[in-house]
């Protein structure tokens, strides 16, 4: 279960550093409008607030590596829960403001890892 659980934190964290990539530097690009379904103007006019989100997004992700890292394994523990539980909070607001499909994009690899996380501590 250790396994699973490390894997799954990792993927979310990773799922978190694609984001910030996503809202900071390709916001403008194809790729980035696609992504979230945006017209060039649209996507100019809020590219700041994008850098700002991704900012946020990268945070979470070096949460989550540093719950992955960390030497302690009970504070480790904790760390990743805190960090997991944050994706889970912000999964559901933006799946009720934003886009539903941020609830499985985001929400359900959170809510995996976190269920692996709170079973591997069993």
């Amino acid at each position: 279960m250790e396994y699973l659980a490390t894997a799954l934190v990792l993927l979310v964290a990773i799922e978190h550093v694609y984001i910030l990539v996503l809202e900071m530097f390709l916001w403008t690009t194809p790729k980035g409008m696609k992504t979230f379904g945006m017209s060039k103007e649209d996507a100019e006019s809020t590219k700041v607030l994008a850098a700002n989100q991704g900012l946020y997004n990268g945070f979470l992700a070096v949460g989550l590596f540093w719950g992955l890292i960390h030497s302690n394994p009970e504070f480790a523990f904790q760390i990743q829960v805190f960090f997991l539980a944050c994706v889970m909070v912000a999964a559901v607001y933006g799946g009720a403001t934003a886009k539903k499909s941020i609830l499985i994009v985001q929400g359900l690899p959170a809510t995996l890892a976190m269920v692996a996380v709170l079973m591997n501590a069993v």
